[in-house]
């Protein structure tokens, strides 16, 4: 007969939990004395629990915030007032080499035997804030390039447009007024493009907006021949970015036109089940395979693509907090859903 396992005691089993803990623990009593050190603050700062048993907690600050670091626990012990964030903060702790170490620190109190002691749960964030600086130094690049290309595309935009306007002061042509549309449009674009890059943000500013109308305003962008658009019923307002939302529907009804060797019908309309709408055609349609993959930077099936249109649908969507689904139109063709 087997005997039972031995069993340990709840607080050898504890003990062993913080022994083993990946974040260092370090406790200190009011007077800001440490009293225990886990093994990991060894790992993060270079001190054995030997060493740091019975020492100030100044050993682990820098000199210049000591000052700091006593008044907050003075003022604390005194009138029970937290004047910092204990659920974490930011702090630089001073490894036994001397160099600082950029920690997030997590405090909690508690009592034991009628003394009071305050415990900091210590985490080395240094390959964290160096992510974040090379995060920042990608948007300071990504706002720099923004700022050249916008400046590049200007200077011919500006020259098109102004000799669209002597064109159409000469020439009184319906082209030319599409140019011209078409010439603002980009403007639009750009000024939308530069302004979402530098507040990092997907949106800007929404408003209530016709749905129908921008559902024409986008088509009257979009290169077509013979293709034809059709509304199926009453589509109502959404509160949406004005810019970003007819950039969504111009890159549908270009991925339909584009992806299709002969003319495209394409339906606009009101989901049945939910809010939002539908975006159909009856062209050769998205395989079932590739549904999510289409979403993709650079995913194309066509050669002459640059893959990013749908891309541009999924951001536009996903900064309203909105959903887009891919089926297959009654057709065969595509049909992306758009729920709000």
């Amino acid at each position: 007969m087997n005997s039972p396992p031995p069993t340990l005691c709840e607080d050898d089993f504890y003990q062993t939990l913080v022994e083993n803990a990946a974040e260092g623990m370090l406790t200190i009593d009011q007077e800001s004395k440490i009293v225990y050190s886990n093994p990991a603050v060894e790992e993060i700062l270079g001190y054995s629990q030997e060493e740091l048993i019975g020492s100030s907690k100044m050993k682990i600050i820098p000199e210049r915030l000591e000052s700091v670091h006593a008044a907050a626990l003075d003022a604390y012990v005194d009138t029970g007032e937290r004047n910092i964030d204990w659920d974490g903060m930011e702090l630089p702790a001073l490894h036994k080499e001397g160099h600082e170490v950029p920690t997030l620190i997590s405090l909690r109190e508690h009592e034991h035997n009628g003394d009071q002691y305050f415990t900091g749960i210590i985490r080395d964030i240094t390959e964290q804030q160096r992510r974040e600086e090379q995060l920042q130094e990608q948007r300071d690049r990504l706002n720099e390039f923004a700022d050249i290309l916008t400046h590049d595309i200007r200077t011919p935009l500006s020259v098109a447009q102004g000799y669209t306007e002597v064109a159409q002061e000469n020439h009184n042509s319906p082209e030319l007024d599409e140019v011209s549309e078409s010439l603002d449009r980009i403007d639009t674009l750009v000024d939308t493009v530069l302004e979402l890059s530098k507040s990092g943000q997907l949106i800007g500013e929404t408003e209530p907006i016709d749905i129908e109308a921008y559902i024409h305003k986008s088509w009257d962008s979009v290169e077509t021949q013979e293709d034809t658009l059709q509304i199926d019923d009453e589509l109502g307002q959404i509160v949406a970015d004005t810019s970003r939302f007819q950039e969504l529907l111009e890159n549908l009804f270009r991925n339909a036109v584009d992806h299709s060797d002969e003319a495209v019908r394409i339906s606009v309309g009101s989901l049945a089940e939910e809010p939002g709408i539908y975006v159909a055609d009856d062209g050769p349609g998205i395989p079932s395979s590739v549904h999510t993959d289409v979403f993709e930077h650079g995913y194309s099936t066509n050669q002459a693509g640059t893959g990013y249109g749908l891309s541009i649908v999924q951001q536009v969507v996903q900064g309203h907090g909105w959903e887009i689904d891919i089926t297959e139109s009654a057709e065969g063709g595509a049909r992306f859903e758009i729920k709000w």
